[in-house]
């Protein structure tokens, strides 16, 4: 398994082993691409009872959606979460996986955009929801168009489609 670098990225883009919808060349960095964050995100609710954690969970249960226009922005408070997703759809190929990461320029300041399942299955074609939380002392504003996060790819050793529950997912 691999990383791929700048040229071979843009050489699977090319070859449509890779699809990113909207997608600009200036995106690639030399070892991944920038994904911006979307309009959407789902907020938890306070809740005042316990919520059991098991195989059949449903986020859904515990958040509500929220849609900010593009000229808007959602303030997440220190010590909160949130789910947001990229802006851009992301179709690999049945040999190319990867994985999704924060950028450091706001890890600094203490946004976290990926908390934890950050391994993009093979065959993937969807938008990519992101674990959001400000570990900082400060209210953050999060802009929708912002290049939030970045995605690595890597190659497989053979070939595998993700079919899950999350295959179809547009939205957080």
């Amino acid at each position: 398994m691999s990383i791929l670098v700048q040229e071979d990225i843009l050489r699977e883009i090319k070859q449509g082993n890779i699809v990113i919808d909207p997608f600009t060349e200036d995106m690639v960095s030399p070892g991944s691409v920038d994904l911006s964050l979307g309009n959407m995100f789902r907020t938890f609710r306070k809740l005042h009872e316990i919520y059991d954690v098991r195989d059949d969970s449903d986020f859904h249960q515990i958040t509500d959606e929220v849609e900010i226009k593009d000229d808007e922005h959602f303030v997440l408070m220190p010590q909160e979460t949130v789910l947001g997703v990229t802006r851009e759809k992301i179709k690999l190929s049945s040999n190319i996986c990867g994985w999704l990461e924060g950028r450091s320029r706001f890890a600094r300041l203490g946004l976290m955009v990926h908390i934890t399942a950050g391994f993009m299955q093979p065959g993937i074609d969807n938008h990519q929801v992101l674990e959001i939380a400000n570990v900082s002392s400060v209210p953050l504003a999060l802009h929708p168009g912002t290049r939030i996060c970045q995605f690595i790819f890597q190659y497989t050793v053979g070939q595998a489609v993700y079919s899950g529950r999350f295959s179809d997912q547009t939205k957080p």
